[in-house]
């Protein structure tokens, strides 16, 4: 692999809240395409790690730099960034269709630039036929499939994933693995990840961030 530039690099982060410190001095660069895992126990601030790159928390000090651009001041919706959280977070008086079409009716494209796009992303997470159905009457693995792919229709550059298969359970979790890990070639966009399972992180990450108290201990690939 040829050197590529970063896509996303943190330079020196520091994060307090109320006088304690979260993040003591993270620095970490991203590469396109990547799929980079961030490791560690909880409380490791792994997860304001993410949040800082989603812009949904500012840094007491250092730099988020976003293809060359200092963007520590940018709003969430103004990166090229979209986080698919833990919870989903759908919109439950949504069919599965207008989930996914969401962030592309805000930007206002034509009806059957939003159909195309709709159903591109339904094939890629294996969705196709459920366009009508509520997402209240999906599974666990199906309701993280849309989000996936309401996430991935704004073609974001990065896609940030907060333990997302944290609230499924084993057999499902291992299967979304594997899927999460197509999806991402297949799409061909960058992944950082937030979990605290180890083999989670071995089964699909290109290069792990070990993260403990604040600091980063390792960065490699799962090797």
């Amino acid at each position: 692999m040829q050197m590529a530039q970063p896509i996303l690099t943190l330079e020196n982060i520091h994060k307090s809240f109320d006088g304690t410190k979260v993040l003591d001095g993270i620095s970490l660069s991203v590469l396109p395409g990547q799929f980079l895992t961030l490791l560690g126990p909880s409380g490791c601030g792994k997860t304001t790690t993410l949040r800082i790159i989603g812009g949904f928390l500012t840094p007491t000090s250092g730099t988020v730099t976003f293809d060359g651009k200092v963007i520590n001041d940018v709003p969430p919706y103004k990166r090229h960034l979209n986080t698919v959280f833990q919870k989903y977070a759908l919109f439950p008086f949504l069919n599965v269709y207008e989930n996914v079409a969401f962030g592309l009716r805000i930007k206002k494209l034509p009806e059957e630039k939003i159909r195309a796009k709709v159903l591109e992303m339904l094939e890629l997470v294996n969705l196709v036929g459920f366009e009508k159905r509520g997402v209240t009457a999906l599974s666990g693995g199906q309701q993280q499939r849309v989000a996936i792919a309401r996430a991935l229709a704004n073609e974001p550059d990065v896609l940030l994933l907060d333990e997302p298969l944290g609230a499924l359970d084993l057999k499902l979790r291992k299967a979304m693995q594997i899927e999460l890990k197509r999806i991402q070639q297949q799409a061909d966009i960058t992944f950082v990840y937030v979990t605290h399972d180890q083999e989670e992180a071995l089964t699909m990450s290109d290069t792990i961030v070990v993260m403990n108290k604040g600091h980063i201990q390792q960065i490699g690939s799962p090797e």
